[in-house]
């Protein structure tokens, strides 16, 4: 695990602080807490069940940014009622990343798409959102999880990919994905339900090689493409997303593009955003960023029925997951080395 420095020490807030400063192997374990009073999805956690419900703390590595220093710390910490599971997340960020890949006006008035100079596909590292991600062992199904939980599935230095591919060994090994994305759906009040399966990489047949989103009745995001050379929808508020505007643009507000709105330097959303309907809609969230930590709020039923969603049916039971954070990137993410179990406390 990556020791923290004096200096990071001090610039953690106090709650941060105490945790990270006592981890030991037990701290591993996250007691979800019965509540009395479901929290508010926020994002400010002031509720009485984060009060008195116990913290562990988290630090993950070996991503890209945060900094330089390409991980950070923070604190989880978990509860539960007759219906649901509700999860937080706080974890040090000192940048708030909603710059994903914008459509920028240029000074002869085209607009080209804001790239990464050094993404060689699906590596962007410089015009991103902020993303965070906990996948959970789906009955026990991954071999070996219980003890290295997400470092199972990540499959480094394979062709095809600049960061290589995530998948499980076998058929029927499964993880459940909760991929937390503050351009595409934290706005939207919900996490990307997604899982993990044994597919391996096909640049033609499986780009994501073994992770794929839950299904879907209706809704979801979508890139915004280019017609007649200007992106084909914009904000019916005119806004340009850097200024006073935002880098997404909800389905509902979407009217055709009107390019005499926009200065050279402006910039405009190139996603639409839709919550889905159905299966991969069914995390409901959270969260703000304030003074440097993300504050994510979380809740999702205890059984949903889905065959790629872990079902919290044994309140007896010990949960394994993993956790990762990502800053402004793509796929590197930071991740936690230890794998956290969680239990129900009665």
């Amino acid at each position: 695990m990556k020791r923290l420095t004096l200096t990071a020490l001090a610039a953690l807030p106090v709650s941060l602080l105490i945790a990270a400063s006592s981890a030991s192997a037990d701290d591993y374990t996250l007691n979800a807490v019965k509540a009395s009073a479901a929290p508010t999805l926020d994002g400010v956690a002031d509720d009485a069940i984060w009060g008195s419900a116990p913290a562990i703390p988290i630090t993950t590595v070996k991503g890209a940014n945060f900094g330089g220093t390409g991980g950070t710390t923070g604190t989880m910490k978990a509860a539960y009622d007759g219906d649901n599971l509700y999860i937080l997340l706080q974890y040090k960020d000192a940048t708030l990343n909603y710059q994903r890949s914008p459509y920028q006006k240029q000074a002869d008035g085209s607009w080209k798409k804001l790239k990464d100079a050094n993404d060689k596909g699906g590596d962007n590292n410089v015009y991103y959102e902020d993303k965070a991600s906990l996948i959970w062992d789906i009955n026990e199904s991954i071999f070996g999880f219980a003890k290295r939980g997400c470092q199972m599935a990540c499959h480094s230095g394979e062709p095809g990919k600049p960061y290589g591919n995530k998948y499980t060994e076998e058929e029927g090994e499964l993880g459940d994905i909760w991929h937390v994305k503050s351009v595409r759906s934290l706005p939207l009040g919900y996490i990307d339900d997604q899982y993990l399966d044994h597919m391996r990489y096909d640049p033609k047949k499986a780009k994501g090689a073994g992770r794929h989103s839950d299904k879907k009745t209706g809704g979801g995001y979508k890139n915004i493409g280019m017609k007649d050379g200007k992106p084909e929808f914009m904000n019916k508020n005119g806004k340009a997303a850097n200024k006073g505007g935002t880098y997404w643009l909800p389905a509902s507000e979407a009217v055709a593009f009107d390019d005499s709105k926009f200065v050279a330097g402006d910039e405009v959303a190139s996603i639409k955003t839709q919550r889905p309907t159905g299966d991969r809609g069914d995390i409901n969230s959270g969260a703000k960023w304030a003074d440097g930590v993300w504050t994510i709020e979380i809740a999702r039923k205890l059984t949903t029925g889905s065959k790629t969603d872990v079902q919290f049916d044994d309140l007896g039971k010990k949960y394994y997951f993993g956790v990762a954070t990502f800053d402004n990137a793509q796929v590197r993410h930071a991740y936690q080395e230890k794998v956290i179990k969680m239990v129900f406390a009665k």
